[in-house]
């Protein structure tokens, strides 16, 4: 699906990370080759824009390519494997978010220890997931949506980009906290998740914003609600999931991570001076890893209590 990016950055908007990236072209060495940015997920999903159109925004900035490679799997956990095992040189970057921390305690083992062996590069945006339905299904609001659930047990089936994932957990969280049953479809990513739920082979999802915007504009797809605590800017008429089940909060986050021992003067020029010191360096970095790195972690601790998204 294409995004525009001036589109795209609404989305985005009120994310921290973007102005400071600008600060990435005063680099005077980094990047000297094509950069690598791992995506956990296939072509057509929210991580899959929200790389390419950032991938795109640095290459022009810095002048060198920011290549997205697609390495989809087992819920990101071949992508963060691949990069926990890289050479830490900051040529290989990858896009981490609520999968990554959800994986931490749905996988009982794993090959690399996400807080260990990778370190949070800098924060991208956080955005709400959309339940939304095909329009076949005879509901417009999430009161309809759970009465007609209830009443035809069996009919609804609850589609996701793979198990773990954050619409998954988000669509768990929801059956159990309304006490209505859906049957779970996991995907192999959201791309052909979307196709099926168009095409009426599945009901319902709980899908990122950007992945799913064009489709409920163009009436293909039904949004029913956001699941933030608050309205979307870009959905401003779709209501709450919150406004009706009272407590229920869930979202997708986004950011950039590298291997472990990427040298410090590429993750944290904190103790030099910006405006002299020569080498490597990403500014954004500067300002953003370590408190990001702390958000993971709070993140990370919280998915082990049950609690999906941000």
């Amino acid at each position: 699906m294409k995004l525009p990016r001036r589109q795209f950055l609404h989305l985005a908007g009120g994310a921290a990370a973007l102005p400071t990236f600008s600060r990435l072209a005063r680099a005077q060495v980094y990047p000297a080759r094509p950069v690598r940015i791992v995506v956990g997920f296939p072509a057509g999903g929210t991580s899959d824009i929200v790389a390419r159109v950032l991938g795109q925004w640095l290459s022009e900035r810095l002048g060198q390519q920011f290549v997205i490679e697609n390495r989809p799997g087992a819920g990101s956990n071949l992508a963060t494997e691949a990069v926990a095992r890289a050479v830490p040189d900051g040529y290989t970057l990858l896009l981490i978010g609520g999968a990554n921390t959800i994986n931490a305690t749905l996988f009982d083992k794993l090959n690399f220890d996400f807080l260990r062996d990778i370190t949070p590069v800098a924060s991208v945006f956080e955005t709400p997931l959309v339940v939304e339905v095909n329009p076949s299904v005879p509901v417009r609001t999430i009161p309809e949506f759970i009465t007609y659930a209830k009443g035809n047990p069996g009919k609804l089936n609850f589609a996701t980009p793979g198990v773990g994932t954050p619409p998954h957990v988000a669509g768990e969280l929801f059956k159990m906290m309304t006490g209505m049953e859906m049957l779970h479809v996991p995907y192999r990513g959201t791309g052909p998740m979307l196709t099926d739920l168009i095409g009426g082979q599945v009901q319902v999802a709980f899908d990122p914003l950007p992945a799913s915007i064009e489709h409920i504009r163009a009436g293909k797809l039904r949004a029913l609600a956001v699941t933030t605590a608050s309205r979307s800017e870009a959905l401003p008429s779709i209501p709450s999931a919150s406004e009706s089940v009272a407590g229920y909060v869930a979202s997708n986050w986004y950011g950039f991570a590298a291997p472990k021992t990427t040298p410090s003067d590429i993750i944290d020029s904190r103790s030099q001076d910006q405006s002299t010191t020569r080498g490597v360096r990403w500014y954004a970095i500067h300002k953003f890893a370590r408190r990001f790195h702390e958000i993971c972690r709070r993140r990370h601790r919280k998915m082990g209590q049950g609690h999906p998204g941000g």
